[in-house]
């Protein structure tokens, strides 16, 4: 017997990374169970966060504000960005408490098997800053995958030209790992033993 309602919780939130059916019909059925106050604030939270959040016009990754808190913050140093893939790895990075720069999210890495090309991540973006800005260094702190490298390679090569140094973090982090899951020494690790491309 299939509650339609309940299918439909149960689809969407199998939509979610990580979430399989079984997983997604224990939170659908969990969500039914709480007092329809709770259910509420998760709807509300859901919408509020959709409607409020969007990309800092500066470095890319999320706020609710005109500018993220790292791009507001004058006490961040102007002539360094750190290069990332998403907006996880900005909070991955500032756990470390080691990067006292700016921030750059690409929102995705290369990938021509994907189809996925310069054009399609915020590499145009980077170049800019880079060109009005008194950016020094450039560290590029994608993923060390595949992608990660082809990503972090084409960057350095675009760079060259402008007179900044670009560096790449150390292999603190296994390879086809994601910096999300790494834990603050071995990421503090990798951005101390960085190196030039």
């Amino acid at each position: 017997m299939a509650i339609e309602s309940i299918e439909r919780l149960t689809v969407q939130l199998g939509r979610l990374p990580g979430i399989g059916r079984k997983t997604a019909a224990r939170l659908a059925y969990h969500i039914l169970g709480v007092p329809p106050e709770q259910a509420q604030e998760l709807a509300q939270a859901i919408t509020d966060a959709r409607s409020k959040v969007h990309n800092c016009p500066v470095c890319g990754t999320y706020t609710d504000g005109e500018l993220c808190e790292i791009c507001a913050d004058p006490r961040r140093r102007t002539d360094v960005i750190c290069v990332v893939s998403d907006p996880k790895d900005v909070i991955a990075m500032e756990k470390t408490r080691e990067f006292n720069g700016r921030y750059h999210v690409l929102f995705g890495a290369l990938s021509p098997m994907e189809g996925i090309g310069p054009k399609d991540i915020r590499i145009n973006e980077l170049l800019a800053r880079c060109k009005d800005a008194e950016v020094k260094e450039v560290i590029l702190a994608t993923n060390p995958d595949v992608e990660g490298e082809a990503t972090a390679s084409y960057i350095a090569r675009l760079l060259k030209p402008l007179g900044v140094t670009a560096s790449r973090i150390a292999h603190g982090i296994p390879i086809g790992g994601n910096l999300e899951y790494t834990d603050e020494v071995t990421l503090a690790k990798a951005l101390e033993g960085r190196r030039n491309l």
